[in-house]
């Protein structure tokens, strides 16, 4: 039943990562030590967290644990999906994340499309891409460096 005074599309809420956890509740422990997260809140379901909420640099993380039974898994090794998260400065989330257990994947560079970006596999198996912003680099631009690069 639609009310209309009800917004379908909650203000500023248009697209979240939903991660999937052998131990959630341990994936939120990490992303407070890592990222700085804080948790928002949880359903507990059946002796799992059945959802929950992490904030952190201006963004949502849903996360919950693993429920096979409906096709929510974890990463067998790896995730063919990465996470991107512009923030002020990329060399402390990073170092921070690397303190807490992450693995740096590559070291932090500053790209040819105008970003300092930080590549870090958690412990879980999601990866994360931090950036920060260093110029603003037009298409063309970005197209002639990617070509030299």
């Amino acid at each position: 039943m639609e009310n209309p005074s009800v917004n379908p599309v909650p203000e500023g809420q248009r697209l979240f990562a939903y991660l999937a956890f052998g131990d959630a509740a341990q994936a939120i422990e990490f992303y407070a030590a890592a990222f700085g997260a804080t948790e928002s809140y949880r359903l507990e379901m059946a002796g799992k967290i059945g959802h929950a909420e992490i904030a952190f640099e201006g963004v949502t993380v849903m996360l919950a644990d693993e429920f096979p039974q409906i096709g929510f898994t974890r990463p067998a090794g790896s995730s063919s999906v990465s996470i991107v998260v512009y923030v002020a400065d990329v060399d402390a989330i990073a170092a921070r994340a690397v303190s807490a257990g992450a693995t740096l994947e590559k070291p932090l560079a500053d790209e040819f499309y105008g970003d300092r970006v930080a590549a870090l596999r958690d412990p879980f198996g999601h990866r994360w891409l931090f950036h920060s912003r260093r110029e603003v680099v037009s298409a063309e631009e970005m197209r002639r460096r990617m070509a030299t690069a």
